[in-house]
């Protein structure tokens, strides 16, 4: 009965979890666009369902990426909480050419190495494409919790890498999310190097 035992979702249901990710998530993307604090709780729902749905399909570093971005986002909230202002908003800076270099070092050591994990140990179906973006999405998503404006610019690459995977793997209304969070990367881009410059003393 062992077998038996597993729970099976149907692709229908499998969809509608699919598309609600999407819409929670475009949701959370257009609210820290604009640096509010409570993007953070529609984010928390949005990667639940979609690495539930990405583990379905094999896209292992994905799905576990959701989980980190989990607590990544509970740990932004707190960090943004503590220092938003009464419109719920918070100050954003870029980082030093020192710091950039780090981060896309590092960005390379963690994606590379856990392209060889996903590949040696798991039934991955892309496993060095899978381990680049959820890399850079680790970076990304901790950039972001600190409030700094090259969140944005991985995020790019990101939304880029990810549509192409995610068509390829025939997850279409995922294809769709980071479509949109492609364009409203660039849009938030726009907002928060406008934000630094109208406060440049923004820590």
């Amino acid at each position: 009965m062992g077998g038996d035992a597993v729970i099976q979702f149907d692709p229908e249901t499998l969809r509608i979890v699919e598309w609600s990710a999407m819409a929670l998530g475009l949701i959370n993307i257009a609210l820290l666009i604009f640096r509010n604090v409570w993007n953070f709780a529609f984010g928390i729902v949005s990667v639940i369902l979609a690495g539930f749905v990405m583990w379905e399909r094999k896209l292992y570093g994905e799905s576990t990426l959701q989980g980190f971005f989990v607590v990544a986002q509970l740990w932004g909230w707190w960090l943004w909480l503590r220092i938003g202002g009464e419109d719920n908003t918070v100050p954003v800076r870029w980082l030093d050419w020192p710091s950039r270099w780090v981060w896309l070092v590092g960005i390379a050591a963690v994606s590379l190495n856990l392209g060889w994990a996903l590949d040696r140990f798991t039934d991955a179906s892309v496993p060095y494409a899978d381990a680049g973006i959820t890399g850079a999405s680790i970076a990304a998503q901790v950039l972001l919790g600190f409030r700094r404006i090259e969140n944005w610019l991985i995020w790019i690459v990101v939304d880029i890498a990810s549509v192409i995977l995610f068509i390829d793997r025939e997850l279409y209304a995922l294809a769709g999310l980071y479509g949109g969070m492609l364009v409203l990367s660039l849009f938030g881009l726009k907002e928060w190097i406008e934000a630094e410059r109208r406060a440049p003393q923004a820590a």
